[in-house]
């Protein structure tokens, strides 16, 4: 069974069946309401990251550098963090996929705005991304990142047992957006990302439930969190 936990916002770690640690959009020391801070994050293997706004990629460069994970982005993001003394990267296009040891990770397009934050000069473009993984145990898992609601979401139709998705509004899609994704989408379960954060993305998860209905299981955790699948 792979372990997945939330640290709040849209950081989260998943263990594999296999043993990989795998962190998504690591926003942990300025974050909030996580329910850790980065430096008590002893090991781990790769780093995904969806795009290179601050609340997503803070904590990214120092936990790669005292880890020796290896991060997973788009290309310019991958070669700004090797440019800032990151040693091992794997850098990839939306729509592109590639087998790691822990299974297939497929970049997936994501509606949103792309910056890199301590990119001082502006030199490395960034498109955001979500990712569709799909583990050698056969658990697939789908990262939105800070998508808006897209048609090409119908596209993961059948290919997705468990999809976090955003709900907080202002930056991602609210509720009703994302309860339309999980019709496009179809996932087994979906779990609520991208939240009460901040007052200005506060949402009840509850509301969130109750639109999705009978198309998904809606499994709501508190940092800190975890669900098994």
């Amino acid at each position: 069974m792979a372990k997945l936990t939330w640290h709040g916002h849209s950081c989260f770690t998943l263990e594999t069946d296999d043993g990989a640690r795998i962190l998504f959009d690591p926003f942990l020391d300025e974050n909030p309401v996580a329910d850790i801070r980065a430096r008590e994050i002893e090991r781990l293997d790769w780093i995904l990251v969806s795009h290179g706004h601050f609340d997503h990629f803070a904590d990214c460069i120092p936990l790669a550098k005292r880890t020796g994970a290896t991060v997973v982005s788009t290309f310019e993001l991958v070669s700004f963090c090797q440019a800032k003394g990151v040693e091992k990267g794997h850098g990839m296009n939306i729509g592109g996929g590639h087998q790691f040891p822990f299974g297939r990770v497929k970049l997936t397009p994501a509606v949103h705005t792309g910056s890199i934050a301590g990119d001082d000069e502006g030199a490395f473009t960034t498109d955001p991304c979500g990712f569709l993984l799909t583990l050698n145990s056969g658990q697939r898992l789908y990262h939105c990142g800070d998508s808006a609601l897209i048609m090409d979401m119908q596209l993961l139709q059948g290919q997705v047992d468990v999809a976090l998705l955003p709900i907080g509004d202002n930056f991602t899609m609210d509720p009703q957006d994302a309860a339309l994704a999980v019709g496009y989408i179809k996932p087994r379960v979906v779990i609520p990302m991208h939240y009460n954060t901040w007052e200005l993305i506060a949402q009840d998860p509850a509301e969130f439930r109750r639109l999705v209905g009978d198309r998904a299981h809606v499994e709501v955790l508190e940092p800190g969190g975890s669900y098994v699948f």
